[in-house]
């Protein structure tokens, strides 16, 4: 009994020191983002708190006797615009955090600035929102994976019931059409064991304890991000720390990962991470069909040669492993579909780059070089038997590496902000594919291509803010070409115009809206696909073209929460259609492998339209909250009728009820309630389906495309829970947390699955066919996951 008592006096005492007496400080400079200069006498403060400081004559500034904590830094000073930086985390050492001012026209006593930490921006003034530090580290049901953090917002879709997969559906468009950017650096994807052709995975490649914030596009994107029809995403890291050297690591439910943050000398800082995962023998556990592993690393180095010179230098690389479990339960027959058509999947990926800024007064230059590279091999035998040549049904090996070089210019002239620029890119797409298939007879795919590609573009845009900032409006174009084909080499067959505008009706109300054109290459997938040696889509593909428009409403209910209304409209045309199916390739792309390649022409049309409602508050006190409502419509044009069909992604209903709450001695409790309509589905086509030949090439039954997506499942749901400890000892912080996923346990309904029982008999007509059954196809486990971290 008294070796107990001793226990709990030991752990109360270290509780107790834990969250006694540990303060720190966040310090650093503020400069003019135009000159580079120091601003002095600049009034610096903790945001929503009297704590505050002024900087010296060189604009340093320091705030002290701050606990461990989430904090943000306000600014203000007359000529410059207020500003609130990103939330930042405080944990066991003193936080360094430079910032930069933007110059204002705007005279003292013409306008009342509230500072709030909401992100306006002059040319995305709808569809854009700033996801922060709390959101990503403390979303309950994500795990930290900022694909599964997004789906609280608005217009997002998942896959549903597809707790494996990271693929995002953006206000009815598909998987293929999101980008994705770090620092400025444009990457490929953002999930290991990405398809090919799309960009969705199992989980996400970034660690987040690198990002500082994320800058999330649905609609407006800037003329500087071009390729996007969907979404953008525009991730900041952190900066390395100036003066110490920080170590991080975490043990989770499915990786190991260790970080350092630092500095080289005095000029240059540094941030690393390293994580090697475990899902084979996690999955290997839960006896699941398919045993993943990968590793991931990334860094940024940043070096300020002077005040108006700055280098930034970063990559990103992953090797992922995906092995078939041969040992799963042979009595459970979706788990044996799944282990019959999903091949092995071996990949490699990088992106490395380097971002170099110039400031010199009222003019920005920006120069981006980067280099991205994919190597993708899929290979999958009949049974899983590789005894034989003759069972061998898929063996690809493809590359795609893309090198970009991005030239900007951003000029401050006025209540004028014009930014131009140029990007060049090479890219070059390989691939060797052996694949039988069946249309109406078993045939052979077999090609090699070799496929070089020279894009290029130019763009610009001229911001405007009105003096008393009620109104401001921007109006930019891009151009963009390639040397694909003849439909697609003239750029101006690609302009894309587009303006937005905000108006500050009275008060905390605004009014905004965007209007454009936007366009897309193809998938490489598609590009380089090849029949008897041919690429036989290069006289048939175009650029994809979007136009849409967006227009809303925004309150700020206070400085903290704010309530925005928006209608979207999005028009598709030249979207690739498949030419074995004719079904737009927009509606593929979610399952391993590859996406788009085969046979397909730009005559698809289609259309997105919905409205969205989204309350977000942002106390920074001991609540946090999101509650989203999207209802709209994805559909396209069947030409065979002239008309519209559901696409595949036409859940029709997305809601969304996020949040967390801070309790005394620093504990966390999130909860996530998430609701999808149903889904569209496709009955399958039990003659063709049946074939021997026809099973045998795929191991998956085959859809009857002219009754596409004429039924629809039952509405999803899931209720996601997290609950987080630290503790914060001197120089030392240790974290726990549980995330439970589906804590309900509710079991999804997916189609009904057609498959072989492995009979075969002789049909009246002589033909050979498998018999065939369907099974129930259910989904929804509880997803628990118990997280560690020490950082010191």
């Amino acid at each position: 009994m008294w070796r107990q008592c001793v226990l709990w006096l030991c752990l109360w005492c270290a509780t107790s020191w834990a969250w006694c007496a540990q303060t720190y400080s966040v310090k650093g400079r503020v400069f003019s983002r135009a000159t580079g200069e120091g601003v002095p006498f600049v009034s610096v403060g903790i945001w929503n708190t009297s704590r505050g400081t002024t900087t010296d004559s060189v604009g340093n500034y320091r705030i002290g006797n701050l606990p461990p904590g989430m904090y943000r830094v306000q600014v203000s000073s007359v000529g410059y615009k207020t500003y609130v930086s990103p939330e930042f985390h405080i944990t066991t050492y003193d936080y360094t955090l430079d910032i930069g001012l933007d110059e204002s026209q705007v005279a003292l006593g013409e306008v009342s600035v509230v500072a709030a930490p909401f992100r306006r921006s002059v040319e995305s003034p709808v569809a854009m929102r700033v996801i922060g530090v709390q959101e990503i580290e403390k979303s309950p049901g994500a795990n930290r994976d900022i694909s599964k953090v997004v789906n609280a917002f608005p217009g997002v879709a998942t896959v549903a019931g597809g707790g494996y997969r990271n693929d995002l559906m953006i206000r009815g468009g598909g998987p293929a059409e999101n980008k994705f950017y770090l620092d400025g650096v444009e990457i490929p994807n953002i999930n290991h064991f990405s398809t090919q052709g799309a960009s969705g995975g199992p989980v996400g490649i970034i660690d987040a304890d690198l990002i500082r914030e994320v800058d999330f596009y649905t609609g407006a994107f800037p003329v500087n991000r071009g390729n996007a029809l969907s979404s953008v995403f525009d991730f900041k890291l952190l900066d390395g720390t100036p003066d110490r050297y920080t170590f991080k690591g975490t043990v989770g439910a499915s990786e190991l990962a260790l970080g350092s943050k630092g500095h080289i000398g005095s000029r240059t800082t540094y941030v690393v991470s390293v994580r090697q995962s475990y899902l084979q023998l996690l999955f290997s556990l839960l006896d699941m069909p398919f045993l993943p592993q990968y590793t991931d690393a990334q860094f940024k180095i940043k070096t300020r040669f002077s005040q108006a010179h700055e280098l930034t230098i970063l990559g990103l690389g992953a090797i992922d492993d995906m092995k078939l479990n041969t040992e799963t339960d042979p009595a459970d027959e979706s788990k044996q579909y799944l282990l019959n058509y999903l091949p092995t999947i071996k990949q490699n990926t990088y992106t490395l780059g380097a971002v170099y800024k110039h400031y010199g007064g009222n003019h920005i230059q920006t120069v981006v070089l980067s280099r991205s590279y994919m190597d993708n091999s899929n290979v999958k035998y009949l049974d899983n038997d590789e005894s034989t040549d003759e069972n061998l049904t898929l063996r690809l090996k493809s590359s795609e590496v893309e090198n970009h070089l991005r030239l900007e210019n951003r000029s401050s002239l006025g209540l004028f902000q014009v930014t131009a620029g140029l990007n060049t890119d090479y890219a070059v797409y390989t691939n060797r594919t052996f694949q039988r298939v069946f249309a109406d007879v078993p045939r052979v795919i077999r090609y090699d291509t070799d496929l070089g590609l020279f894009k290029w573009g130019a763009f610009a845009t001229v911001g405007y803010k009105s003096a008393d900032e009620r109104l401001s409006a921007s109006l930019g174009f891009r151009l963009d070409a390639c040397d694909y084909s003849w439909l697609t080499d003239n750029p101006f067959d690609q302009f894309s115009p587009r303006l937005s505008f905000s108006y500050n009706i009275a008060g905390n109300f605004y009014v905004n809206g965007s209007l454009g054109r936007y366009y897309q290459l193809p998938a490489y997938t598609t590009l380089g696909f090849q029949e008897n040696e041919v690429l036989v889509n290069r006289s048939r593909l175009r650029y994809i073209r979007s136009d849409q428009a967006a227009l809303g409403v925004e309150y700020y209910l206070n400085r903290w929460a704010r309530l925005t209304v928006e209608g979207f409209y999005k028009s598709y045309t030249h979207s690739p259609l498949s030419l074995s199916d004719s079904i737009p390739l927009a509606c593929k792309g979610t399952d391993y492998g590859v996406s788009g390649n085969e046979a397909a022409a730009s005559t698809a049309r289609g259309r997105a339209y919905g409205v969205e409602v989204m309350l977000r508050w942002l106390g920074m006190g001991r609540f946090t909250a999101l509650v989203s409502y999207t209802w709209y419509r994805s559909q396209f044009l069947n030409p065979a009728t002239g008309r519209y069909l559901p696409s595949a992604w036409d859940y029709r209903h997305l809601f969304t009820l996020s949040g967390t709450y801070k309790l005394p001695k620093n504990w966390d409790i999130g909860m996530k309630v998430r609701l999808m309509g149903g889904a569209p589905y496709t009955p399958y086509d039990e003659y063709v389906s049946s074939l021997v030949p026809a099973w045998n090439a795929t191991a998956r039954p085959y859809y009857d495309y002219s009754r596409y997506n004429s039924g629809r499942l039952k509405t999803f749901y899931e209720i996601d829970l997290r609950v987080d400890k630290s503790f914060y000892f001197k120089g030392v912080m240790l974290g726990f947390y549980i995330d439970l996923q589906n804590v309900l346990n509710f079991k999804y309904d997916n189609q009904p699955l057609l498959i072989s029982t492995g009979e075969t008999y002789v049909d009246e007509a002589g033909t050979e066919r498998y018999r065939m059954k369907y099974i129930a196809q259910q989904s929804g486990v509880i997803l628990p996951t118990l997280g560690i971290t020490v950082e010191f």
